[in-house]
């Protein structure tokens, strides 16, 4: 068995001791009786699949980093520890994914220069434990962040088109070391197997498109008008959550509706805070350590005044986009206080942004007083009440007999035989898919899905024609003037039949070439 020209024998011994981890010249008189075996190729196989299984994981690392900043809050909650997990996560696929593709390579040439797949017991075990720990990570997934499946199939209308092309690439790619090893074979079965099971699978590829959709497949004139922006809990990159300064910094960026959440002191005003504990961003467990772990409503309003409601956003960090601030925004950041909902509803009517809000904690006690009280502030404030949008399922017909002109936002979808019709929803962006949008914005009914971060993500929806996107990223959705890409169906079709001939070519002179 001849080595192919152009394969040095140093080059080939060098491959193969990376490989097997042990000095084995590639002199063919020096390796006399070392070939491969079935076991040999079997370890070939599951190497391969491994590092698709951990390709696979590297695409829903990057597509659950829309929502990881809700892991991160959720992991603070159980175990007050605070730590961007993104990074975690991404530094460990990426270690992963390069461990496989390393491997995989070395057998590839291996293969083209006909020398032995003799994979290491060490290479082994490893492969065996990526394979367990990318497994557990799909199963730990399944588990406790089950609706991030709904966004992978969501991202696929993003990614689609771009994937076909990225496979039916690196599929082609293979032909060239399946093609070497066909030849050099003496297995009849092994040959016939290996050419079905890939004839099969390009086949598929070939054909993958024709079940393939996405809203981003228009006419340029068909794009629906640009998605307003709903900050969430203002601007959050920007400046500390549920601030003053993150309205402004909303206002700012073009925001139309500050999202927030309200509690109620216990002495009856209305403040914003999102978590039922103070801990994550304030700094009660210094001022009063005994009461930290206290809900945010056993508080009376002059305690929650003594509070610093900002300098945790500089000493945490929760976005890289932090690290940018100016000297000003930082010194802003410090001074920083818990704002009172007579306090935002003042700014938004300077601002002219409206406000949307839930009343939390749903389940209190006493959650009829906190409705009374916020609809009191709301009445006094004399902001025009079609600026306010009210979440809030709990009393909401008493809300709509005092105040008639807020505007009513339904968490849930509409009903088959709805009494009053819905004019405005409020959903996570993997609840509704395309059609449903376009139905609703047909029935001319406000989709508001949340929470939106990512512009792959920002651009689905926007073809899907969403009336607007909960944001924690309202600085970089602003700058969007366009969705990421957009293309007549001709033109895709035109893509699709260059893309699968050139691979067929490309395929077919591979096996001439080895031949």
């Amino acid at each position: 068995m001849a080595d192919p020209p152009g394969c040095c024998h140093p080059c080939a011994t060098c491959l193969l001791c990376l490989y097997s981890c042990q000095w084995i010249t590639a002199r063919k008189e020096k390796r006399k009786g070392l070939r491969t075996t079935k076991c040999d190729c079997s370890w070939f196989l599951f190497l391969f699949c491994v590092f698709f299984f951990t390709l696979v994981w590297l695409y829903f690392a990057i597509i659950i980093l829309n929502d990881f900043h809700n892991f991160n809050e959720f992991i603070f909650k159980q175990r007050k520890l605070w730590l961007d997990w993104s990074l975690v996560l991404l530094i460990a696929t990426a270690m992963l994914i390069t461990y496989s593709a390393v491997l995989l390579v070395l057998a590839f040439c291996l293969q083209l220069c006909s020398q032995p797949l003799k994979l290491h017991w060490l290479h082994k075990t490893l492969l065996i434990l990526t394979a367990l720990v990318v497994a557990a990570a799909f199963t730990g997934l399944g588990i406790k962040w089950a609706e991030e499946w709904r966004s992978a199939h969501i991202s696929l209308q993003a990614t689609g088109p771009f994937l076909h092309i990225g496979i039916v690439g690196g599929m082609t790619f293979l032909a060239l070391p399946l093609a070497s090893f066909i030849y050099h074979t003496c297995n009849t079965g092994l040959k016939v197997f290996l050419l079905l099971v890939y004839c099969t699978v390009m086949i598929a590829l070939y054909l993958a498109p024709l079940g393939f959709t996405s809203p981003c497949i228009m006419e340029e004139n068909q794009l629906p008008a640009k998605p307003a922006l709903v900050g969430h809990r203002g601007a959050p990159m920007l400046a500390p959550e549920n601030t003053l300064m993150s309205l402004h910094k909303a206002v700012d960026c073009d925001v139309q509706v500050f999202e927030t959440d309200v509690m109620v002191s216990a002495d009856g005003v209305p403040f914003l805070m999102h978590d039922e504990e103070l801990t994550r961003t304030t700094n009660v467990q210094a001022v009063f350590p005994e009461r930290a772990a206290l809900n945010s409503t056993a508080f009376n309003w002059t305690d929650l005044q003594r509070l610093d409601a900002g300098s945790w956003f500089l000493e945490r960090r929760p976005f890289p986009t932090v690290q940018s601030l100016s000297a000003g925004d930082r010194y802003e950041v410090t001074r920083q206080r818990i704002p009172s909902l007579e306090q935002v509803l003042e700014a938004a009517k300077q601002t002219n942004i409206s406000i949307m809000f839930d009343l939390r904690p749903e389940n209190h006690s006493d959650y009829q007083s906190f409705v009374n009280a916020t609809l009191e502030v709301i009445l006094e404030s004399g902001i025009p009440l079609q600026q306010v949008l009210w979440l809030p399922d709990g009393f909401r017909e008493q809300v709509k007999q005092q105040a008639p002109g807020i505007q009513q936002v339904y968490g849930r979808k509409r009903l088959q035989n709805e009494k009053e019709p819905l004019l405005h929803v409020n959903l996570p962006y993997q609840d509704m898919s395309s059609e449903e949008i376009r139905q609703y914005r047909q029935d001319n009914i406000s989709v508001n899905l949340y929470v939106v971060n990512k512009p792959w993500l920002f651009s689905v929806l926007w073809c899907s024609g969403v009336t607007s996107v909960t944001t924690n990223a309202c600085q970089v959705l602003k700058e969007m003037k366009h969705p990421i890409w957009l293309l007549p169906s001709s033109t895709y079709l035109m893509i699709w039949i260059v893309v699968d001939c050139a691979s067929f070519l490309a395929i077919l002179w591979a096996f001439l070439l080895m031949k």
